[in-house]
């Protein structure tokens, strides 16, 4: 009796969780979705699932299904939805720059083009209404991202923009509480998945102003963060037990079908694909919680998006992330007096350093390398992300200074960092060099003393992001760094300008190293 009567209990609490889960666009519009998406209504899928309803989304789909069968009408599905939807615009696309002004007044100039005030409410919309005002990327992402928003912040810190930096810490704090977890962005279609969590770095930078009372406040939501990647809260496969019974990390999506947003370009890549679509559909989605959607250093034959395979491998940049976050917790408890649970945190994060030396680091390559899971191997795809441990202190001083020499060798170009050697078309991938990276290694660097070596990869960066700011009028989000005379392109979609986290990069660096505008 005690048995059925909790079963019956946690089908209640699973009945009203999924009552207040948002629904997502393909849930909402049903066929319609399927139709506008897959006949590429619009060439970017995002359009669609970003549009909002100008009526009721039942009678509209009532509407629709009504017209699409009836054979004495002349039906345009573009026409359709125009009638139907409010399509999005993307302010970023409008803005006129002036290219003689200094980059950084430009930078100054964008943190209002790309403020967003507190959400209101619309019935059918897919965006997850904040209650405070926050920064978008810009381009074609129109909403706060989760780890985009630490390099941006990290810009807002220097433009003395404290105000909206807390706020977009609020944001995050508030999904914690409402979600469970930081979704990859604050859409319907991002719910299924989070993004590499950098939560706790960002309590380090509102700490830098406000003190360390900052990690106590902030305390039950750092919990939440931990539980849903430790598996404790979500139905989420995040955790692996690596072969001496140590614990490490993976991303790890719950949803099993094409990506809303990308669902014509998950479809095709599983069109002629042999094996479980629906572990393909999870490792596509596994990647977008990765953050790098798409690189070579996901797939099983190095080539192939088809090959993708997220969830088979172990990364360094999450485990040095969630060891942050421990290390972070720790903070927290001893700043309210807890030392015991103090203790307990600073332990687990010393058992995962010493898991990511003694499974992640090559001391063949002096480089470290995530896990592959099925293979009990380490993967061979070099990528920059393996001087990940170096942002995070957790490799030694001699791990350290090997590192760098692999990074100098191997991994530094005309423009930066490049962030991986394979060149397959995918945006994370040769030739391309990503803001968010170069911080990751320029910053690892300078923790271990190797100063020459960051300001070098610092001045090539900013000066590749400010030629072509002199030539466009944008900031990018991603460049070219072997061939710093064109922009770089590949991957899903086109470059964006904006934006956010090479702004907030772009700038720090200059103040870092005192660069110059021309």
């Amino acid at each position: 009796m005690k048995k059925t009567f909790l079963l019956v209990v946690m089908q209640f609490i699973l009945l009203i969780v999924f009552a207040q889960t948002p629904k997502t666009p393909d849930q909402i519009y049903g066929q319609l979705f399927v139709d506008v998406q897959m006949n590429r209504i619009f060439p970017d899928n995002k359009t669609f699932v970003d549009c909002i309803p100008k009526r009721d989304p039942k009678a509209i789909v009532a509407d629709y299904l009504k017209a699409k069968h009836n054979p004495a009408l002349r039906f345009s599905l573009l026409r359709f939805v125009e009638e139907n939807f409010e399509i999005p615009v993307s302010p970023t696309s409008q803005y006129k720059s002036d290219t003689a002004a200094s980059v950084k007044v430009h930078i100054q100039q964008l943190w209002n083009i790309l403020k967003r005030n507190p959400d209101v409410p619309a019935e059918g919309s897919s965006l997850l209404p904040l209650p405070y005002a926050y920064i978008v990327p810009g381009g074609r992402f129109r909403e706060i991202y989760y780890w985009d928003s630490y390099f941006t912040m990290l810009g807002l810190q220097e433009s003395g923009e404290h105000e909206v930096l807390e706020n977009m810490v609020n944001n995050f704090a508030y999904m914690l509480n409402k979600y469970g977890h930081i979704p990859n962005g604050n859409r319907t279609y991002y719910l299924s998945r989070s993004q590499p969590p950098f939560f706790s770095m960002m309590l380090d930078l509102l700490a830098e102003r406000k003190g360390n009372s900052v990690y106590a406040l902030y305390q039950n939501v750092l919990l939440k963060e931990y539980n849903y990647f430790m598996d404790k809260t979500a139905n989420t496969k995040h955790v692996v037990t690596m072969p001496d019974g140590s614990i490490l990390n993976r991303y790890w999506d719950q949803g099993t079908r094409p990506r809303q947003e990308s669902f014509y370009h998950d479809s095709t890549v599983a069109v002629d694909y042999k094996g479980n679509r629906a572990m393909l559909y999870k490792n596509l989605r596994s990647g977008a919680e990765s953050g790098l959607d798409f690189s070579s250093r996901w797939f099983a034959d190095g080539e192939h998006l088809s090959t993708v395979e997220v969830t088979n491998f172990v990364p360094v940049d999450l485990n040095g992330l969630l060891y942050h976050l421990e290390l972070t917790l720790a903070k927290s408890y001893k700043e309210t007096g807890n030392l015991l649970r103090a203790n307990y945190y600073t332990q687990l994060a010393e058992r995962r350093k010493k898991a990511i030396n003694k499974y992640l680091w090559n001391a063949k390559d002096n480089w470290y390398y995530d896990y592959n899971i099925s293979g009990k191997k380490l993967s061979s795809a070099v990528t920059i992300m393996g001087i990940s441990p170096l942002f995070f202190n957790v490799a030694s001083t001699e791990q350290a200074h090997a590192a760098a020499q692999f990074a100098k060798a191997q991994l530094l170009k005309s423009g930066g960092f490049i962030t991986t050697l394979k060149n397959t078309g995918q945006q994370w991938d040769a030739p391309n060099g990503w803001a968010p990276l170069q911080w990751l290694a320029i910053k690892g660097l300078e923790n271990y003393e190797e100063h020459e070596l960051a300001r070098e990869a610092a001045v090539r960066w900013a000066a590749l992001n400010i030629k072509v700011f002199h030539r466009t009028g944008k900031l990018m989000e991603k460049y070219n760094v072997v061939d710093t005379n064109l922009e770089a392109g590949g991957g899903e979609y086109q470059s964006q300008d904006g934006f956010g986290w090479t702004n907030g990069v772009l700038l720090k660096l200059m103040d870092m190293y005192d660069i110059k505008d021309r």
